[in-house]
């Protein structure tokens, strides 16, 4: 495998973390300008999305979550070839339930122009599940009709947050 030169890391490292800390202060617009307009992002709770899609997410999240008790912590940005990673933790109050959430997600990316062009988070969902939903949560929360009914869930809620952009 080719060594890629501190020259070409230190920029995607850059990116990485101008993108993190546009999410700490929730400024989606900052956070979708890092990404490729070609981007594919994926996670437990939206499954896959593509494009303008995977912006808008971050821009629902961003808009959802100001004025309130959100929180994202990041840590050890690494770059190594073409693929960068990030662990970030998210700290917030659930909606539906009102229930404290402490994620904890180990991001992968992969860059294309000097942009993400992939972005993978990963977490345990199902203790995501327990900590939202309690009880019910941590009974189904491993299941795969759980992982569906909550992408088809969550990709409803962004269907419409799209809607009202119209």
């Amino acid at each position: 495998m080719e060594k890629i030169s501190e020259s070409k890391i230190e920029p995607m490292k850059q990116l990485l973390e101008k993108f993190y800390s546009a999410f700490q202060n929730l400024d989606a617009g900052e956070m979708v300008s890092c990404y490729h307009d070609e981007i594919v992002f994926r996670d437990p709770a939206f499954g896959e999305l593509r494009g303008s899609r995977a912006g808008n997410m971050w821009k629902m999240l961003c808009a959802s979550q100001k004025g309130k008790d959100f929180q994202v912590i990041f840590s050890d940005i690494s770059v190594e070839g073409e693929v960068g990673k990030v662990h970030w933790e998210a700290f917030y109050t659930f909606g539906k339930s009102g229930r404290k959430i402490h994620n904890k997600i180990d991001a992968t990316f992969k860059f294309k122009e000097g942009k993400i062009i992939e972005h993978v988070d990963q977490f345990n969902l199902h203790r995501w599940a327990g900590q939202a939903l309690g009880m019910t949560g941590y009974v189904i929360g491993w299941t795969s009709y759980f992982r569906d009914k909550l992408n088809k869930q969550t990709n409803g809620i962004l269907d419409r947050f799209e809607g009202e952009g119209d």
